[in-house]
């Protein structure tokens, strides 16, 4: 038996590819790893890249489907296990991170399970399922009160949910043009007498109300008087300021199916179990679910514990604090959309949009980014890709760079439906033009020609240029949709390497992933 010829040096990275030496030996060290490739007998063999178990955790993808989560999460300890259950985005709406959450509840520190704003109830119920499945794990109120309760993100207040400072609600420009038929906000708040900062890339928190109307039309369907006392308060003060009117919880379907008979009761059951009985679940928001089961009766006091806290919303902050001093600028899309009869509206947005008079105070806080900011060197080049309401942080960035006089390059790709209406910031971007921080604006309107074209289409047409700026060592930024336009773009990125810089298809993912770890790589997506 003839023996096997030594396997030749394969070359991972290629020698045009955007890495510095010590960055160009860890990738190399993850392809080989990744690509199980065998080091030739009498070769040095590369470092292999340090693993932690929190951050290369293979379900850290906001953009992966909680069941591919939690298969990739199989045989892990449960703290991971409720990790992969979250939604991945560390936005910290929870009062934590997704880490210091899902250790808080596998500890027996935190009974709340639906804290997760942007896992909403699928991630729920798959925490309460980890939780039965380890003999009820979360601890009573009288033991949990002689445990040290956990750590949030910060105690300070005015930087977590749990420490809300008061602000003042300044102005809102409505940024769409004639014809448009959706209404995006420029929004401005006074942060002069809240104690807070904050920095480019972080996002606030915000606590709004619902709209009144909403729970004027919750107490009608109950037959409740609006006055009844809640806790010193009256019940259609809850409805408005403390509780969630959305998705209707498991808890509210137990509550009913306790009120009702026979097939209803069946319903509600199945309804309670994550299951959908008519095929309108998804439709259920608290009053749909009233009016479902139209005649119950419940005391006030049970329906309102039945129901989810109002969450605060998270929105990137579209301001630099050099540019704005004591402001800070919000970038929002108005929510509203049809079920049935009846308009369905985004909590935050509309109240924003249309109920919040100018000059009224609001609950705020300060949300410092997980890993979402402009590299120490103003010198390094950033890119930046963010259409629709995902230009917010990068308007932000380039008032920063602006007053850094930031000499790196920044290039912005930013889309939407139409150039005429959906221009955001677009004077702004010519002056930043003009004064040099912004380098180059690549636009894409879905909508304005025969054919769609979004910013991933024209990053595939710059994509030579676009991989010469990685070469120079340029950041790359991603803010948007996570489960769609973000995997597009990554997807686009890896397909550039691929065409660009000489790599295969397993190769060009593991170049993405070396930029996501060399910090290189970062997304604000929700």
């Amino acid at each position: 038996m003839n023996a096997q010829a030594p396997m030749p040096l394969i070359p991972l990275i290629p020698e045009n590819a955007p890495f510095n030496a010590e960055q160009r030996a860890w990738l190399s060290g993850f392809l080989a790893g990744a690509l199980a490739l065998e080091t030739p007998a009498g070769s040095v063999a590369l470092p292999a890249p340090a693993t932690g178990e929190e951050d290369d955790a293979p379900w850290h993808d906001p953009a992966m489907a909680l069941e591919e989560r939690m298969q990739l999460a199989e045989g892990k300890p449960l703290a991971r296990r409720m990790m992969a259950a979250m939604a991945q985005q560390d936005c910290g709406q929870c009062g934590y991170d997704c880490a210091a959450y899902s250790k808080a509840i596998s500890e027996q520190g935190e009974d709340r399970l639906n804290l997760c704003a942007p896992g909403g109830k699928e991630t729920a119920r798959m925490l309460k399922k980890l939780v039965e499945e380890t003999g009820g794990g979360v601890i009573g109120p009288e033991e949990r009160a002689a445990k040290p309760a956990p750590e949030p993100v910060s105690s300070v207040q005015g930087y977590s949910r749990a420490t809300p400072v008061k602000a003042l609600f300044l102005a809102r420009h409505r940024l769409n043009g004639a014809g448009s038929e959706k209404v995006t906000n420029h929004i401005e708040i006074d942060l002069s007498e809240s104690g807070v900062t904050y920095e480019a890339g972080d996002s606030l928190g915000v606590f709004a109300h619902n709209d009144p109307a909403l729970a004027d039309a919750v107490l009608a369907a109950l037959h409740a008087p609006a006055d009844f006392p809640i806790g010193g308060r009256i019940l259609r003060d809850v409805l408005i300021e403390d509780v969630s009117l959305g998705l209707a919880p498991d808890m509210l379907f137990q509550l009913i199916s306790f009120l009702t008979g026979g097939e209803r009761r069946q319903k509600a059951q199945a309804l309670a179990r994550g299951e959908d009985p008519d095929g309108d679940a998804q439709t259920l928001d608290v009053l749909a679910a009233i009016e479902k089961f139209a005649g119950i009766r419940p005391d006030p006091e049970a329906f309102v514990e039945s129901l989810e806290p109002l969450q605060p919303r998270l929105y990137s902050i579209s301001s630099s604090p050099r540019a704005n001093p004591g402001r800070v600028t919000l970038t929002i899309d108005t929510v509203r959309y049809p079920i049935g009869a009846r308009e369905r509206l985004g909590v935050a947005s509309t109240w924003f949009a249309e109920r919040l008079p100018v000059g009224a105070p609001l609950r705020i806080y300060v949300q410092k980014a997980h890993g979402f900011g402009l590299p120490l060197d103003p010198a390094t080049p950033i890119i930046m890709v963010g259409p629709g309401t995902g230009i917010a942080p990068f308007r932000a960035f380039l008032q920063e760079r602006l007053a850094q006089k930031a000499q790196g390059g920044a290039w912005l790709f930013f889309g939407h439906q139409h150039e005429a209406s959906e221009f955001f910031y677009r004077e702004e971007l010519e002056g930043l033009r003009a004064a040099g921080a912004l380098t180059q604006l690549s636009t894409a309107w879905s909508r304005d020609g025969a054919q769609k074209v979004y910013v991933q289409d024209r990053m595939r047409e710059a994509g030579a240029e676009l991989w010469s700026w990685l070469a120079r060592g340029a950041h790359f930024y991603i803010c948007g949709d996570a489960k769609r336009m973000a995997k597009d773009v990554e997807d686009t990125l890896c397909a550039i390497a691929a065409a660009h810089g000489g790599l295969d298809g397993p190769a060009a993912k593991a170049f993405v992933a070396g930029l996501k770890k060399t910090g290189r790589y970062q997304a604000d997506v929700y």
